[in-house]
């Protein structure tokens, strides 16, 4: 238990709960300032617009009738569990223990939203002519930074050699 709450292991737990706080509070501003579905334009490309997900990622399953949402509670749960156990692991590789913090602190913001409110909020809304990503998130910000960050460091590592084959024995 002592090892939770290792420096090393310490600061990265730190970081998930900044991400579930910078999440919950982005979420609460828009929230309590936009009328569901408004949209207030901030660049050409980009707008704040409030959407309730019942889905998951791209409101995948969002009209599957309900039990999605705690299916996608129970991923989150056994995600963070997964998560928490990685970045115990791997707490002294910089890297990888932001990547893990960040997916962690990412998930766990959505997981909150189902819990409460059934639905994840998304407001972050990137578009172009006619082109128009999904809204989306800080916690969806902060799952897809991790995971661009797991990819990155595992096409830089070396790769592992193999160890010679023990010799075979005559029969």
């Amino acid at each position: 238990m002592r090892e939770w709450f290792a420096p090393a292991m310490r600061k990265w737990l730190w970081l998930a709960l900044a991400v579930i706080v910078a999440d919950h509070l982005t979420k609460w501003w828009v929230s309590a300032t936009l009328d569901y579905r408004e949209a207030v334009p901030v660049l050409p490309f980009f707008s704040l617009v409030l959407v309730h997900n019942t889905g998951a990622a791209f409101s995948f399953l969002a009209d599957a009738g309900g039990w999605q949402r705690w299916f996608f509670t129970g991923v989150g749960a056994v995600a963070t569990v997964i998560l928490l156990h990685l970045l115990k692991k791997h707490a002294h590789d910089t890297r990888m223990a932001l990547a893990f913090a960040l997916v962690l602190g990412g998930a766990l913001g959505n997981v909150i939203d189902r819990v409460r409110f059934g639905y994840v909020v998304d407001f972050l809304h990137v578009h172009y002519q006619t082109f128009s990503w999904p809204a989306f998130n800080v916690a969806d910000a902060a799952i897809s930074v991790g995971a661009a960050l797991l990819v990155w460091d595992t096409l830089r590592r070396p790769p592992v050699e193999d160890k010679p084959a023990a010799p075979k024995h005559a029969p």
